[in-house]
């Protein structure tokens, strides 16, 4: 007889090779022009029980481009595995056909081209679309709908109207929970105005007062959907407060408390749990080790990292399910309980093509009265890109590229940081720059570019500890996020090194000369977690430099040079 272990591992197999390979029929038939809302929601149902998970938002409300990283590096034991697979080798692990509309949705082949054929993803309206459809398949009282966080940042409207409108968009979607990390840089007033009203519950088993030690928000939430009884462990970013500036949550502490997951999951069960989903946002590497240590976890809905994976990544008895960001994907999973366990997983990760679905009307409706009053800004043409801008990649991006020229040229600086951030939609070669394309890169609550001096040992410095955030060896002691940015500074990186030796030929690029440990430079960024940070908001700034410059023209950046990969 096939044991349920055996027989995960085949389910995940099939996902990979079925609903990875084309999503169906998908890249064939948007090539052809004909990718239809139907496509994209084609499904062979599995039990009683469907979950949909969505994650990463990040405010993003419209439709956008967003390019999937060229380069993502594992290290350690997850060297070379998903989600540490990119373009070609991405595309050859899940037998996506170059040029297809999965390779678009998943890869950074060719974007600029591909965007131009098969458009902009996703967009509430069409989101709301799509959850609204497997409802009215399955039946509302069979669907949960998981919301895994960064979800109230990123946008302008969301900052000047402190997440408002995110909060009702979800709660008009339906949402039944979520977990978080940006949202913490509301502020711990605002976070709780918000949890104590909303109709979404807020979860997070790893926070706790600093004074008493007690639980900060509910751990779980028990659902009943499809006649199965479904815990749902919700775990907040671990490292927000090292992330994040933790002035903005004074009272409160993190962690990963793996100790306290495993008692959250036994409670679960003894209170009746035929199905426990862990709804994280620890990121891919960490949560692949905490549900390896951690058992009696069915499902794992994985978030932080934003990575997008068309199959299961099984990790003994539990699916890890991927459903990357920007409101680009939602994922599906139909869940068969027999004897008060899971018996089977069918998954599809569902690409949000803008132009093929239906904006939902009630929801588009909501999006625009919360845009209306910032529409002029909106609208606002600063300049134009020849370039492709997008963030994502663990050394570079060329939006980052073009803030840190803005932070050179308008702070009068000799070296310029911009943080290794994920979120931030992108620009296709002969579009205009609005206020809002600077604003979908910035908006945040912590803005200010400062101007001040560092030394290059304190350059170095600040590139190791970022290193050793993204490339330690074990996932416990990653925190997410890219390697800082730097403009007006070259410099070598080796990943497979330890703390403090992987940073070396650090060069000032204009001179060509050998940054000097001990000489001062004049430095300016952004996004710093000191709290009484001076400096215009960086949004400003990078409007002033496009507005001097009216065409943005970002060169190939080869000044990090990586070796240990």
């Amino acid at each position: 007889m096939i044991s349920r272990r055996e027989f995960l591992q085949a389910t995940a197999a099939a996902c990979a090779l079925t609903s990875a390979s084309g999503l169906g029929p998908l890249g064939r038939v948007a090539a052809q022009q004909r990718l239809t809302e139907a496509d994209i929601l084609k499904f062979d149902p599995l039990g009683t029980v469907t979950i949909l998970h969505v994650t990463d938002i990040h405010a993003y409300v419209k439709p956008l481009y967003f390019r999937e990283p060229a380069v993502n590096l594992g290290v350690g034991d997850e060297k070379g595995k998903p989600p540490h697979l990119t373009d070609a080798a991405f595309r050859a692990y899940y037998k996506v056909a170059t040029g297809s509309a999965d390779a678009y949705a998943l890869t950074a082949d060719d974007f600029s081209q591909l965007a131009k054929t098969y458009g902009k993803m996703g967009g509430m309206d069409r989101v709301a679309t799509l959850v609204k459809a497997v409802r009215a398949e399955r039946g509302a009282d069979k669907v949960l709908l998981l919301d895994g966080g960064d979800t109230w940042q990123g946008s302008w409207t969301a900052l000047k109207t402190e997440a408002a409108d995110m909060v009702e968009i979800m709660e008009a979607l339906g949402t039944d929970a979520m977990t978080s990390h940006w949202e913490f840089t509301l502020g711990e007033k605002r976070v709780k105005e918000i949890v104590e009203t909303s109709k979404v519950a807020f979860l997070a088993q790893n926070i706790r007062s600093k004074e008493w030690q007690e639980e900060v928000f509910p751990a779980a939430k028990m659902f009943e959907k499809g006649g199965v009884k479904i815990a749902v462990i919700g775990q907040a970013m671990p490292r927000t407060a090292i992330a994040n500036p933790n002035w903005m949550f004074p009272d409160w502490e993190f962690g990963l408390r793996e100790d306290d997951m495993q008692k959250q999951v036994d409670k679960a069960r003894a209170e009746g749990a035929q199905l426990v989903v862990l709804l994280s946002h620890n990121g891919v590497d960490n949560d692949k080790k905490m549900v390896s240590r951690v058992k009696g976890i069915d499902i794992c809905l994985t978030a932080h990292t934003h990575d997008a994976m068309p199959g299961i990544i099984q990790v003994g008895n539990t699916a890890v399910i991927c459903s990357g960001s920007h409101g680009k994907f939602v994922s599906r999973l139909d869940i068969e309980v027999k004897d008060k366990k899971m018996t089977g997983v069918r998954f599809k990760l569902m690409p949000v093509f803008s132009d093929a679905i239906r904006p939902d009307r009630d929801m588009a409706a909501l999006v625009d009265k919360w845009r209306k009053p910032f529409e002029a800004d909106f609208s606002r043409v600063i300049g134009h890109t020849e370039s492709l801008l997008y963030r994502r990649g663990n050394f570079n991006g060329t939006f980052d590229d073009l803030i840190c020229q803005a932070m050179l040229a308008e702070r009068d600086a000799e070296i310029a940081m911009s943080p290794g951030f994920r979120w931030g939609p992108n620009l296709i070669p002969g579009q205009p720059i609005t206020f809002e394309d600077i604003t979908n890169a910035s908006a945040m609550t912590y803005p200010a570019c400062y101007r001040n001096e560092m030394t290059g040992e304190q350059l170095k410095l600040i590139l190791e500890d970022v290193a050793d955030n993204i490339f330690h060896p074990d996932p416990y002691f990653q925190g997410g996020g890219d390697m800082v940015r730097m403009g007006g500074m070259g410099y070598t990186i080796d990943i497979s090194k330890p703390m403090g030796e992987r940073i070396s030929n650090m060069v000032h690029t204009k001179s060509g000369k050998p940054i000097e440990a001990s000489r001062k430079y004049v430095v300016s960024g952004w996004a710093s977690v000191n709290k009484d940070t001076q400096g215009p908001p960086i949004w400003d700034v990078v409007r002033d430099h496009v507005a001097a410059a009216k065409t943005i023209t970002i060169k190939p950046n080869d000044a990090v040079k990586v070796s240990g990969a």
